[in-house]
């Protein structure tokens, strides 16, 4: 099977990467990046699907820009919900799965129990509604499958983890915010799921449509900031504080935990608690 994975230099790109070279599979992985294949050009992706042949695609390229999005939205719209189109076009027509990587800032952040996949989408960050919009593009691709994520980390990259881990060897204290609840995703237990999900399409039992994939757990990012100083065993103090006394340009789910009932009941799949996955990816950094 030819799989190709865009955005393959992020934090998921890398992993699904480091498992194809560790992993003794029969799966030829295609890894491209914007250098290769710019997915906002219709006539490169169409060029690429003609010239080669593709049964799956796992898209990860994403404009995550979070706060830059609210000033710049067509270009959040482009790269988040354009180019999807033009690859689930292109999924179409070759008769390829398509697995789309979508978010929790779907959601507006005012539920009081885990998001189920069927809960109506309310985004209230331009980042959100460009992520909202690539999903209803994803959905034209007859064999399409949506994984909304949250508080996605790893050992490659730019992350809230690696973030701690030098301010708590910088400073002797730090604020994080307390009110904004959901749950870590570690990269490479989203990658673990998404192979689990190609093996069984491999047998003709593809489950399409949306499913929310994060780590089990419930945790604020204040939590989270104080686990990390934890585990790396740091002097840095963590101190809780409101999302008010730390503004930033876009609004952010105030609550976003994902419900995986749907994920684990449809594809078999065992979820590992963020702080186990935590464990595991500051294990691999420190390698």
């Amino acid at each position: 099977m030819n799989i190709l994975v865009t955005g393959a230099n992020g934090q998921l790109g890398n992993e699904l990467r480091k498992w194809a070279n560790t992993q003794n599979c029969s799966h030829n992985f295609l890894f491209t990046d914007i250098d290769y294949l710019d997915i906002t050009n219709q006539s490169a992706v169409n060029s690429f699907f003609e010239t080669t042949s593709i049964q799956t695609v796992i898209n990860c390229a994403a404009y995550t820009a979070v706060d830059k999005a609210e000033n710049d939205e067509p270009a959040a719209m482009l790269i988040n919900a354009v180019a999807v189109r033009y690859l689930a076009k292109a999924c179409k027509k070759a008769d390829a799965r398509l697995i789309h990587i979508s978010s929790d800032y779907v959601f507006d952040g005012n539920a009081c129990k885990p998001y189920g996949e069927e809960h109506p989408a309310s985004p209230v960050s331009a980042y959100g509604r460009t992520k909202l919009a690539g999903e209803e593009a994803a959905k034209t691709a007859p064999k399409s499958i949506i994984l909304r994520t949250s508080w996605l980390y790893s050992s490659f990259g730019n992350n809230f983890l690696k973030t701690m881990l030098r301010l708590g060897k910088e400073r002797e204290t730090l604020n994080v915010v307390f009110d904004q609840t959901g749950t870590p995703t570690y990269a490479a237990d989203l990658t673990q799921a998404i192979m689990k999900i190609i093996e069984t399409a491999e047998r003709n039992e593809l489950k399409t449509g949306i499913f929310h994939y994060s780590n089990e757990g419930v945790c604020s990012w204040y939590d989270f900031a104080h686990e990390i100083i934890q585990q790396a065993k740091l002097k840095c103090v963590v101190k809780p504080i409101e999302t008010k006394d730390y503004p930033q340009p876009a609004p952010r789910p105030s609550y976003s935990v994902l419900n995986k009932a749907r994920i684990k009941a449809e594809y078999g799949i065992e979820i590992p608690h963020w702080k186990e996955s935590l464990s595991r990816c500051y294990r691999e950094i420190l390698n």
